[in-house]
């Protein structure tokens, strides 16, 4: 307690006791006389008349509360002196708890950069990024925890992760789709559908793949363009990756004059494929006849390359030009643009062509076994794939 306090509590006794030795010394007031009295009191008939004050008109008096302002004023000030007094005691748990969270946050950076150390390190960059930030959350949460038991707040714990529940709920229906990618990122980098460098196609979009990120996925065209695909829609999407397997099919279609030799086209065709030093033996080239018309007959040649040491469009367009090449050499004619009026009639000597421009009369000779080219790709996935759910069928039952 101040001096002010004291000093007014002395005034005012000093006074109280002033006025009561005023009073007791104070000569008695000398008594009416009962005629004033008499004249005083007002008759049966004034006391009915005389209207009595009303109570509202009493109640509405103003009143004047008095209020203490400099005892208030002394009173926040010893709160505040209190609380800086209890601050400056506990000042060396203060210090202590921002030392233990600062060494909580070193300490998970460190431990987040060396995480073979626990054995948790991968070869996929964007999970181990991810495995690298939780181990630091966690190390730091663990900071905070021991730092708030040190202050004596843990109640303040349950307050804030009720608060972070809440908040989470709220920013998950506010930020659905980045939510949606960045558990679709965590998703495409657990199943790794594809490596980088890979050329794949999602969708419509095709290209090589360039980075993997908490959103998007980049991929580069062959045009040099940078494509952006968000998680979800690859997540979802139908992903073809022509990398997966070494081994690339190309083909190609060529048309011939309907009078030519099926046969004859077929051989020439497939000698010049075979001849590319590109080609793989390994499946061997292979045709078909896709349609026959009175315009002419479309042929289409296959040939396998190995991506990691050829490239597909440059040896499709060899093949195409060997070919044609060939065709001209042997005089497999295309289908002619114009057409050939023939006046007169033919002898039958005429009618006669080379034995190589006749199409054998049976099937002898001709290849009609089951492609094999992609069953040992497919028995090499079966195999590798520990998820695989689907068994061999029993073909002897």
């Amino acid at each position: 307690m101040t001096r002010f306090p004291i000093a007014k509590m002395f005034a005012a006794l000093c006074l109280l006791g002033v006025l009561s030795s005023a009073v007791a010394t104070a000569p008695p007031a000398p008594p009416a006389p009962d005629v004033q009295t008499a004249a005083s009191e007002p008759t049966p008939s004034e006391a009915q008349v005389s209207p009595a004050p009303e109570a509202d008109e009493v109640d509405d008096a103003p009143r004047i509360e008095e209020v203490d302002v400099r005892g208030r004023f002394d009173a926040v000030f010893d709160e505040a002196q209190v609380r800086i007094l209890r601050l400056l005691a506990n000042l060396p748990l203060l210090i202590a708890a921002a030392l233990i969270v600062v060494v909580a946050v070193w300490g998970g950076g460190f431990v987040s950069r060396r995480l073979h150390w626990l054995r948790l390190r991968t070869r996929n960059p964007y999970l181990d990024g991810l495995i690298r930030r939780a181990v630091q959350a966690v190390i730091v949460v663990i900071g905070v925890l021991v730092a708030l038991d040190l202050l004596n707040a843990t109640a303040l714990v349950g307050a804030m992760l009720g608060s972070a529940g809440v908040l989470g709920l709220a920013l998950g229906f506010a930020f659905k789709d980045i939510a949606e990618n960045y558990i679709a990122g965590v998703l495409l980098s657990l199943r790794r559908p594809f490596e980088p460098g890979d050329s794949v196609r999602i969708d419509s979009y095709e290209g090589k793949v360039a980075a993997l990120s908490a959103r998007a996925m980049v991929l580069v065209t062959a045009e040099g363009n940078e494509l952006r695909l968000p998680n979800a829609l690859v997540f979802k999407a139908v992903i073809l990756n022509f990398s997966s397997n070494p081994r690339r099919r190309f083909e190609f279609t060529i048309e011939i004059d309907a009078s030519q030799s099926i046969r004859a086209a077929q051989t020439e065709g497939l000698a010049q494929i075979a001849g590319i030093e590109d080609v793989l033996d390994d499946p061997a080239p292979s045709w078909a006849v896709v349609d026959y018309t009175s315009a002419g007959v479309m042929l289409r040649f296959f040939g396998w390359v190995d991506q990691r040491k050829s490239d597909l469009g440059k040896t499709r367009s060899e093949a195409i030009r060997l070919v044609k090449a060939g065709f001209w050499r042997a005089g497999i004619q295309s289908p002619r643009a114009t057409t050939h009026v023939v006046i007169g009639r033919e002898t039958p000597a005429a009618r006669q062509t080379s034995p190589d421009q006749h199409e054998p009369a049976t099937s002898m000779g001709a290849d009609t076994s089951v492609n094999r080219d992609i069953d040992r790709q497919v028995a090499q996935v079966r195999d590798t794939d520990d998820r695989n759910l689907l068994t061999p069928r029993d073909v002897t039952a």
